[in-house]
């Protein structure tokens, strides 16, 4: 046969059948093309939802969990905080048993305290009046020697008064302790 004789209707010279089979296959494939998209979108639709149902029951469940450790923190505190008063408390009644024991010791050693400041209070007093005097003398030297000597007085005294402050001072810490 040659290609003139054979049966063909169409411009590539195939076969009826041929063309038949391919028209089919065409118009499967855009079927299949056309149908299987919406398939996969409603399943992908599906898909995502399950996946935004187990997201969101995740961010339940964390939030419930954070929930309960919150909770479970402020019970700690709550009870660290009790305890805390519950001492202090508890300093605060021995102390308080212990100041009562000894507050006429503390207030004697209080008055010391106090008789010491008057006492310095008085020193500079004295020490303003002897400066009077000696300006008023007439004779620089012996303006000189008397300025020396008072200050050699008020360092002696100073130095006694604060020894004898510093240890009145550590009685009654020793008291507030106790």
């Amino acid at each position: 046969m040659t290609p003139s004789s054979a049966p063909c209707n169409g411009r590539f010279g195939l076969p009826a059948l041929t063309r038949m089979a391919m028209k089919f296959a065409l118009l499967l494939a855009i079927y299949c093309a056309a149908s299987w998209p919406a398939d996969v979108w409603a399943a992908a639709d599906q898909l995502q939802e399950i996946l935004q149902e187990n997201t969101k029951a995740r961010q339940q469940d964390k939030a419930k969990e954070l929930k309960a450790k919150e909770q479970i923190d402020n019970l700690k505190r709550d009870q660290q905080s009790s305890q805390t008063q519950q001492q202090s408390d508890q300093v605060k009644q021995q102390t308080s048993d212990a100041a009562a024991a000894q507050k006429p010791q503390a207030a004697q050693t209080q008055q010391q305290l106090d008789e010491i400041r008057n006492d310095q209070q008085i020193q500079r007093l004295q020490t303003d009046q002897q400066l009077r005097r000696i300006e008023q003398d007439k004779d620089p030297l012996r303006q000189q020697q008397q300025i020396n000597d008072l200050q050699r007085q008020q360092q002696i005294r100073s130095l006694q008064e604060q020894i004898q402050r510093n240890q009145t001072q550590q009685d009654l810490e020793r008291l507030r302790q106790k």
